[in-house]
């Protein structure tokens, strides 16, 4: 069952699903901005029939803060075709992204759906943003507007944060995360997404609210420390591939990480591919 709590006015976080995943519902004159859709087209039904009966407002806009299933598999519910046919805004990566990671990883389990047998992935049509966003952007929802900024790779090459500036609200996706450890998933950076965190910390004001990827709304000092956490990570990784250590030997070389060991595989493997110079843009149907 999902929950809702207010975040500020007119703007409402929706916690649901298997993933404790935060929809973001900003309410202007004009109708609703929606932001994420769920991990599956079953999801976002679920996410528009709670919209329809919550507000009773038409949506006017999806945007995805980053391709990874869980934020994009509902995309179809809402997008072009749909009853809603609403515009999709999203990084202008995202459609190269599912080219390279989400399309294969659908046609993985379509060939084999032992691999991920909790999937309910049989109608899911890859949905890229409409309106692509390369620089920041604005929308005017009526009376109310919010910021579209497409940020550095970090999370992945295609992560978006929204922000509503006159509330100080912060919608950042899976930069952030508050129910569980930051992931390292599909094309991630781990070498470059602690700077991208720095500059976002640099830009709030003491009192703005962050809403996560998933988990309760944070605030400034909680990113500052995640940013902090990842850059010891990142530190960590680069001292062991200079002391020429594997990658099962960097993760042996401390007892205690701030985020499980098992989560740090992929960091090691896309940090080490990264401080060889080896490109980091070939797909692979690693987990989100």
């Amino acid at each position: 069952m999902a929950t809702w709590t207010t975040v500020a006015h007119r703007i409402h976080q929706r916690r649901g699903g298997p993933y404790d995943l935060s929809v973001v519902v900003v309410e202007g004159d004009d109708g609703l901005l929606v932001v994420d859709s769920g991990a599956e087209p079953a999801e976002g039904e679920e996410i528009l029939a709670d919209l329809r009966e919550r507000f009773g407002k038409p949506v006017i806009g999806l945007v995805n803060t980053h391709a990874h299933f869980d934020h994009t598999f509902g995309n179809q519910v809402f997008g072009p075709g749909s009853a809603t046919d609403a515009p999709i805004h999203g990084h202008a990566g995202i459609a190269r992204h599912f080219e390279r990671y989400e399309g294969p990883r659908l046609a993985a389990w379509r060939d084999d759906r032992g691999r991920e047998p909790d999937r309910q992935w049989d109608e899911v049509r890859l949905v890229p943003p409409t309106h692509p966003v390369e620089r920041m952007k604005q929308l005017d929802l009526g009376r109310l507007v919010v910021e579209l900024h497409p940020q550095p790779r970090a999370h992945t090459d295609t992560d978006l944060v929204v922000l509503v500036p006159s509330e100080r609200v912060w919608i950042v996706g899976d930069l952030v995360e508050e129910s569980g450890p930051p992931i390292y998933g599909s094309g991630c950076y781990p070498l470059d997404w602690p700077r991208v965190l720095d500059s976002l910390v640099a830009e709030m004001r003491p009192g703005d609210l962050v809403v996560p990827g998933n988990g309760r709304v944070v605030d400034r000092e909680f990113v500052a420390r995640q940013a902090a956490d990842l850059h010891t990570i990142a530190r960590r990784l680069t001292e062991a591939h200079d002391a020429g250590f594997g990658a099962a030997e960097a993760l042996a070389a401390h007892d205690h990480w701030p985020v499980p060991v098992a989560g740090l595989v992929g960091a090691v493997e896309r940090a080490y591919a990264a401080l060889d110079g080896l490109p980091l843009d070939e797909g692979s149907i690693e987990d989100a």
